[in-house]
């Protein structure tokens, strides 16, 4: 009976083992949180490209796969001790760059295709997209934590990936999401930054109170 439990935790203890020593080898490495930010850059634009092309899935791959390394970007600069405030700057300015070239790259194929609801739609996400960060910079500015919302971005990266792996043409069956995906995006952000206003004012009331 012990037998099978013993080896389960040498598996364990061997794959722990084998984790802390790749991360003490990437953290060694010359490998920068910058890099990593770079990257996500260059495969968010591939995505955009290909999605010009109609190439949806493709699209849609490289905008997971750029987005996956933006959410690593940051765990890998506090993991390594390599991050640096510019970092965190470049990382949060690379984020509405790259999220807003692809939609960008959406509009392009709705307005060439005649949609021009779903072209406008997307102006919207991205405005949407924008403020929900915008409110959440400034909320923190003035000293009050603002996380909270629909709309965040993994919630809208989620979004557009499945619009864009389950568009007209991308091959996975007879689907057609990328309008439904860009419209939830663009109501939910709308939804969030109403959200987040709400939630800063209440905060904000709260000090104010709390000096009287």
């Amino acid at each position: 009976m012990n037998e099978p439990i013993e080896g389960r935790r040498e598996q364990i203890r061997g794959g722990a083992a084998w984790r802390a020593n790749a991360r003490d080898r990437l953290i060694e490495s010359r490998l920068t949180p910058n890099g990593i930010s770079m990257t996500g850059l260059a495969l968010n634009l591939a995505a955009a490209a290909l999605v010009t092309q109609e190439l949806f899935f493709l699209g849609g791959i490289a905008f997971i796969v750029g987005s996956v390394m933006d959410t690593l970007d940051g765990r890998y600069s506090r993991m390594s001790g390599k991050g640096t405030m510019f970092g965190a700057f470049l990382d949060s300015t690379l984020d509405r760059i790259e999220e807003g070239v692809v939609i960008a790259a959406v509009a392009w194929y709705f307005a060439a295709s005649g949609d021009e609801i779903a072209a406008a739609m997307c102006v919207v996400a991205v405005l949407g997209s924008l403020m929900v960060s915008y409110a959440r910079a400034r909320a923190e500015a003035l000293g009050v934590e603002c996380k909270v919302g629909l709309a965040t971005r993994p919630v809208r990266v989620v979004l557009l990936s499945i619009g864009l792996v389950f568009a007209k043409g991308a091959g996975l069956g007879d689907f057609e999401l990328l309008a439904p995906a860009i419209y939830a995006i663009a109501a939910l952000s709308a939804f969030t930054v109403g959200q987040r206003v709400w939630h800063v004012r209440g905060e904000l009331i709260k000090l104010e109170l709390d000096e009287v």
